[in-house]
């Protein structure tokens, strides 16, 4: 099976969240797409953790390692057709990459950003629920 995986998943395993347990079993077999700036976002995200004061330094480094053997397939976005998404669904840029990748590709998406599983219902994008 194939999911479009967003951020709040990925760092919720990387962080060790309490959802982590569950996000590693429902995504064991699937097969993980992305974003091409997934992996922007994750280093974004991380560094305002540590800015934030939430991380440390070795938290960082520990979690970027972690992210680097995730298997994960990343893709292409059409630009238009997300910021058409992003202004329909009153999404951020980043998140409308995640629900065009979904809808361009008829898959499922695994996110645990609640603006973002609405938006996905709304465009008739399946939820996997966690």
């Amino acid at each position: 099976m194939e999911v479009v995986i967003d951020p709040s998943a990925i760092l919720a395993v990387l962080l060790h969240e309490p959802e982590r347990d569950s996000l590693i079993t429902t995504t064991k077999r699937a097969d993980l797409i992305a974003p091409a700036s997934l992996p922007w976002e994750i280093g974004n995200a991380l560094i305002a953790g540590l800015r934030r004061q939430r991380l440390r330094l070795d938290d960082v480094q520990a979690a970027w390692t972690s992210y680097e053997e995730i298997p994960l397939r990343l893709v292409d976005v059409d630009m238009g057709r997300a910021l058409d998404a992003a202004a329909e669904h009153g999404l951020y840029a980043y998140d409308a990459y995640i629900l065009e990748t979904a809808l361009s590709r008829r898959l499922p998406v695994l996110t645990l950003d609640k603006t973002l599983s609405r938006a996905a219902g709304q465009a008739g994008v399946a939820v996997l629920e966690i």
